[in-house]
């Protein structure tokens, strides 16, 4: 069983920096905290799953008239300078899962520390079948949560990771929301009552003791 690991969303070019093709408002702001869980984790041997937007022409969330709740405009295309990690968060070496996968190698997922899951749907339970079968493996007690959009792609890995009875931290200070909902309302609505712990970047070494 893994005590603890991070749960990285979605920190690619397009979501991160003022001209990607979907920026999130601010989220460059966050890339120095999401640095310093990067190199904690390294420091640490944590094990660290990143998920990735992973998309091909055909996907189902774009749209040439999006509403930009359930459609948006073309992103993260697979193999795209748009869909790579920012620096801050690029994963080391990692084991790749792909949404079109037969299957999982469960030796990998114990032996990598970086498992990256590419997914083609906000939620990476549904646009990823094999993503329950890497949690199943891992078996974490806790996950350390952190990434972009708040209220959307971060807010699908949270309500997925409790579902499957694990215990969520979000790394307040290191994620970054899409601002068209009351954001402390949604907090507590969607997360505390769920219980959900909102923590800090400088308190996620009493969190992993």
């Amino acid at each position: 069983m893994t005590n603890t690991i991070f749960w990285n969303v979605d920190t690619q070019y397009d979501f991160m920096r003022d001209d990607g093709k979907l920026a999130v408002p601010g989220a460059r702001s966050i890339e120095p905290n999401l640095k310093r869980l990067t190199e904690y984790a390294r420091e640490h041997d944590t094990k660290v799953v990143s998920t990735r937007d992973w998309h091909t022409p055909a996907s189902r969330e774009f749209s040439d008239t999006p509403d930009f709740v359930a459609t948006f405009p073309p992103h993260c295309l697979e193999g795209t300078p748009g869909a790579e990690y920012v620096p801050a968060t690029k994963p080391t070496n990692p084991y790749v899962i792909d949404w079109r996968d037969e299957a999982i190698d469960e030796r990998e997922v114990h032996s990598r520390r970086d498992i990256v899951i590419s997914k083609d749907a906000f939620d990476v339970f549904a646009g990823n079948p094999h993503t329950d079968g890497a949690v199943y493996e891992l078996q974490p007690k806790r996950a350390i949560v952190y990434g972009v959009a708040t209220n959307y792609c971060v807010n699908h890995a949270v309500q997925g990771l409790l579902e499957r009875g694990v215990e969520v931290y979000v790394v307040q200070d290191a994620i970054k929301d899409i601002p068209n909902c009351d954001i402390k309302e949604f907090m507590d609505a969607q997360w505390k009552a769920k219980g959900v712990r909102l923590t800090s970047t400088d308190s996620i070494d009493e969190i992993v003791r």
